[in-house]
């Protein structure tokens, strides 16, 4: 299966066992912040796109891959873009300079936000959580450049406050504004005061506190400076969008209207150009790319290179035209064959979910069967959609990078808005088929695993049950898991936020939640310099890869199968040396530390081996013995749904 670590012993460390050699001989892509299974696979998906893309603009068979070519070749046109330089931002900046008073400031913050730019906010369309029957509006708290509110407080976050307000300094430069260094102390400034309104992003992910349900009289008491009409006219949103909002942060919308005074226009109006400079800067010449590089690659993530300027292509196609995309990619990469085996594997994890909670000795006979009722209502889609999106209102040019980029946008978000008032599209997906990953859908209550994650190491068509149990087999878990974790556990089998459990039961599971919580707040990552994982920022995806191995591990021995062992490893020591295998990943520090910040998944080492020390079948599989570094006391291993 690999080339084991014989310095490693597998009771010891399984990542390294298993990874060891692989972790000594790779470096990371000097374009990249990470290394291993995923980035591979994507690697491979980029590849095939890239062919993909490059035929439809040579040879295009209809106009849909014509507009692929036109995108393409509008990208790839370096002479045209660097003669433009900072011309394209010219209309956008005008706008800017036009506004005279919050009022006109908030009509021109709506039209380019239909271009695309920066808001204060961040909205969609999405299920309501109270009634998934429907769609209805959801919106967030924004405005800030840097990656989290915690990064305008920190000690820790200084140097890089310093590295950011320099950023903006070129930037503005760049663009061609005077006193770039006075506009951009503004910016922070007025971006510090923004994210002192910000929820952190434990409180983000609470499903009940998010949930904000708001009439447009609601909506508008919360910053009454803030006009929504004129917001909405002048973003072409229709006013039924806004008749009914889900709010999430009701008290960031409060503190913005303390910032939306006439003393602070000029500041606000410096942060809009910012806006409009950062949101065109990969589109622009090479000076704004490689600033734009410098700060939110090298300093935030510690990665060497910009990527090569076809990868940066094909993610802007992908980005504009994904299903169009898709729909030639699915044709090669995925064999119908894929499809059987994974709805195969999908049933005995179902199965062994139901199985599982028919035994848990925490939960009442009450909750069980609702949980039932859940598992049963799971909706599994398979590598691709049904219908592909349909891209005819796109307009597009081959000598009009950022005019291609706005219109992308708007007829996207045309797309959105028209959901409204409309039945809830059950066929939709919210990732491509050529994207490595998968998701769990809580307000339509389904798993998805596109066409380009079902590939080794994660799914092997042909490989034996244990590796393909131990790796797509536990993706397939995790997944399931997100409906019965921390947060999609307050989901019903119809998607609605509903509470289902007992009192006593609820108070259960926040037990078991809550321990591994305090597992995971003991970790500290190799190059992380100490700082240690947020349990209750990841609580949700450690609930689903405990949850996920353990229920994939009670699927795989419904298989029964053979004793035999295979390469000198018995079929369960497959099982685990393919999870380890599945989680082959290097990691940069300065994006091990960004990722310890904001990243709800736990670092690669630890969604390996803090996972199997909970789980009683690693330590038959592998004779573990309380000597071994990989051992915990069987009172404290934790089997929430397993």
């Amino acid at each position: 299966m690999t080339q084991f670590d014989p310095a490693v012993r597998v009771q010891d460390d399984l990542f390294r066992h298993v990874n060891g050699p692989w972790l000594d001989r790779t470096e990371i892509k000097p374009d990249r912040a990470t290394a291993g299974s995923f980035v591979t696979l994507v690697d491979e998906a980029e590849a095939t796109v890239r062919t993909i893309i490059e035929t439809a603009s040579q040879s295009p068979a209809d106009d849909e891959q014509r507009k692929i070519g036109d995108l393409y070749a509008s990208f790839m046109d370096e002479e045209r873009v660097e003669q433009l330089g900072a011309e394209p931002l010219a209309a956008e900046l005008a706008q800017v300079d036009a506004v005279t008073d919050i009022a006109s400031f908030v009509t021109t913050l709506g039209e380019l936000d239909r271009q695309g730019v920066g808001s204060v906010f961040g909205m969609y369309i999405g299920p309501d959580r109270g009634n998934p029957d429907r769609y209805v509006t959801h919106l967030g708290q924004g405005g800030i450049g840097l990656p989290d509110e915690s990064y305008y407080r920190d000690d820790e976050s200084a140097e890089i406050r310093d590295a950011y307000v320099v950023h903006l300094t070129t930037m503005l430069d760049l663009a061609g504004l005077d006193d770039a260094a006075g506009r951009a102390a503004r910016i922070m400034d007025l971006e510090t005061r923004l994210a002192s309104f910000h929820w952190d992003r434990v409180s983000c992910r609470d499903a009940q506190k998010t949930y904000n349900l708001l009439d447009a009289d609601g909506l508008q008491a919360l910053s009454p400076s803030f006009d929504w009409t004129s917001w909405s006219r002048g973003a072409q949103v229709p006013s039924a969008v806004i008749a009914e909002v889900v709010v999430s942060q009701p008290s960031f919308l409060e503190g913005l209207e303390t910032l939306l005074v006439a003393d602070e226009l000029e500041a606000w109006k410096d942060w809009l150009r910012w806006q409009v400079v950062h949101s065109a800067s990969p589109y622009l010449s090479s000076a704004f790319v490689a600033a734009n590089f410098e700060f939110y690659g090298r300093t935030l993530s510690g990665t060497d290179e910009l990527r090569p300027r076809w990868k940066r292509g094909v993610g802007f196609v992908e980005g504009a035209m994904g299903e169009a995309v898709g729909k030639i990619y699915v044709r090669t990469e995925f064999p119908p064959a894929s499809k059987e085996r994974m709805t195969e594997l999908i049933g005995n994890l179902i199965e062994a979910y139901r199985e599982s909670i028919a035994g848990l000795p925490w939960m009442s006979e009450d909750t069980k069967k609702r949980a039932h009722d859940k598992l049963d209502s799971f909706n599994p889609k398979i590598g691709h959609p049904d219908e592909f999106r349909d891209y005819s209102a796109l307009e597009t040019a081959p000598d009009d990078l950022l005019g291609n980029v706005r219109r992308a946008i708007a007829v996207a978000t045309d797309r959105e808005l028209a959901k409204i008032g409309s039945p809830i599209d059950r066929d939709e997906w919210y990732m491509t088929p050529q994207t490595v990953n998968a998701y769990y859908n809580p307000t339509m209550n389904e798993i998805v695993f596109p066409a380009a994650i079902l590939q080794p190491p994660f799914f092997h068509a042909d490989a034996d049950d244990a590796v393909n149990y131990g790796a797509i087999g536990a993706v397939i878990g995790h997944e399931i898991g997100h409906g019965f974790d921390d947060q999609g556990s307050q989901y019903d089998g119809t998607g609605a936020l509903s509470n289902w459990w007992t009192d006593d039961d609820r108070a259960a599971f926040e037990k078991l939640t809550s321990a591994l919580v305090a597992q995971y707040d003991a970790l500290s990552p190799m190059g992380a310099d100490g700082k240690t994982v947020n349990g209750s920022l990841t609580i949700g995806e450690n609930i689903g890869d405990l949850g996920g191995l353990g229920i994939a591990y009670r699927a795989f021995r419904l298989t029964e199968p053979a004793a035999d062992p295979i390469d000198g490893l018995t079929p369960d020591q497959r099982f685990f040396v393919s999870w380890a295998q599945a989680w082959q990943s290097k990691v940069r520090p300065a994006e091990t530390v960004r990722r310890l910040t904001l990243d709800p998944h736990s670092p690669p080492e630890f969604r390996c081996n803090q996972v199997v020390r909970n789980i009683d079948a690693f330590y038959a599989a592998f004779d573990v013995t309380p000597d071994d570094e990989l051992w915990l006391d069987p009172a404290e291993r934790i089997a929430v749904w397993s």
